[in-house]
């Protein structure tokens, strides 16, 4: 009898350990390994670099500054710590971010980049750097892609410079921006607004499918622009350069027609809903930043603004005067040359908005 309790005991102990064992080499186990890390890859332009939003990444004075002005302040940075404080599935992720400012849609997919920075630029300007598709090298085991792109490609900052000066000497309600761009010719640039919008369409649908030859197992989501201009776009000062009027050296303030900033407004939606639906035919997922930022605009109050106007506040190494062009912009009364980009406020809204898409596609 107590030999056969032994051999019970015995045959009880060895089932258990090979029990534990197996639980240690099988996923789901008790001790089954980590899960792997989401690897995310932010593109972008300015918008989603930050500019001057936050302590520059690189640091100043740090050898590997590229002219780039990513910031620590830029919504991909914001939502990365928030998904390390709160891991989505227990994963934790791995925020690379090779977005640029004045970036086009073609420097995101495949072409190279001159960077502009103007802050502490080498000697000789920056080098160019490559496509920001492969310096994130993305891959097969690339988890998530966001975009933020297209507003250089128009070029939207051209067509605002553009408007600025074909205010000078009109009336509120006058369009000369607009009648200029919607006919095409010499006068601001040779190519219509439609041509720009056909031409926008084509590079933004290949950079969408270079997306997804090199990281076919990605769940892409790109981000659209904010509001940039009031609904009533009379309420703008065109006065106030903290607005959308600036100062010019050897031509003095200019500003846009309440008109012609009507019609900027209505060219940021059109580009959106270029984006929105190339990414819905592309089966990815699309961030509206546009409708919760209404009221929010470049011509609000300081306080209420996620949008500055062409001067602003900015972290103090971002210059007050800065070359658009041909011409010269100064900012003064502490300002600096923000050209309507998005402040921390704005920032912080599209990262909840990121964070919510981010955290939807990997569940």
């Amino acid at each position: 009898m107590f030999h056969l309790k032994t051999s019970f005991a015995r045959r009880v102990a060895l089932g258990a350990l090979a029990a534990l064992t197996l639980a240690a080499a099988v996923p789901g186990g008790a001790a089954a390994a980590a899960p792997e890390p989401v690897e995310w890859v932010a593109l972008g332009d300015s918008y989603t670099a930050g500019v001057f939003v936050g302590e520059p990444r690189p640091a100043l004075g740090s050898a590997d500054r590229d002219g780039c002005d990513r910031t620590a302040g830029a919504y991909p940075n914001l939502v990365e710590r928030r998904l390390t404080t709160e891991p989505p599935g227990g994963r934790l992720v791995t925020l690379t971010d090779f977005s640029c400012g004045g970036a086009t849609i073609d420097e995101v997919g495949t072409a190279r980049q001159a960077p502009i920075s103007p802050v502490q630029p080498p000697e000789g300007g920056w080098p160019s750097v490559a496509a920001q598709i492969e310096r994130a090298g993305l891959s097969e085991s690339t988890d998530v892609v966001t975009i933020g792109v297209g507003g250089n490609s128009l070029p939207f900052g051209k067509i605002l410079t553009s408007c600025l000066l074909a205010g000078i000497g009109q009336p509120d309600e006058a369009t000369p921006c607009r009648d200029s761009y919607e006919a095409g010719g010499p006068f601001l640039d040779p190519e219509s607004i439609y041509d720009k919008y056909d031409r926008v369409t084509r590079e933004y649908a290949g950079m969408l499918r270079t997306v997804h030859e090199k990281a076919p197992n990605a769940k892409v989501i790109t981000v659209g622009y904010p509001t940039i201009v009031p609904e009533d776009p009379t309420t703008c000062d065109r006065q106030d350069t903290t607005e959308l009027a600036a100062d010019v050296t050897g031509i003095g303030r200019i500003s846009a027609t309440h008109g012609d900033i009507g019609w900027l407004g209505e060219v940021n939606t059109h580009l959106n809903a270029i984006i929105e639906a190339l990414t819905e035919l592309s089966g990815d997922t699309y961030v509206d930043t546009a409708r919760t930022s209404v009221g929010h605009d470049a011509c609000q109050p300081r306080a209420t603004k996620w949008v500055e106007g062409v001067c602003g506040e900015a972290g103090s190494y971002w210059p007050d005067e800065v070359a658009v062009g041909p011409l010269n912009l100064t900012c003064s009364d502490g300002n600096r040359a923000t050209l309507v980009h998005p402040n921390a406020a704005g920032h912080a809204n599209t990262a909840t908005l990121v964070e919510a898409a981010v955290r939807g596609a990997l569940t």
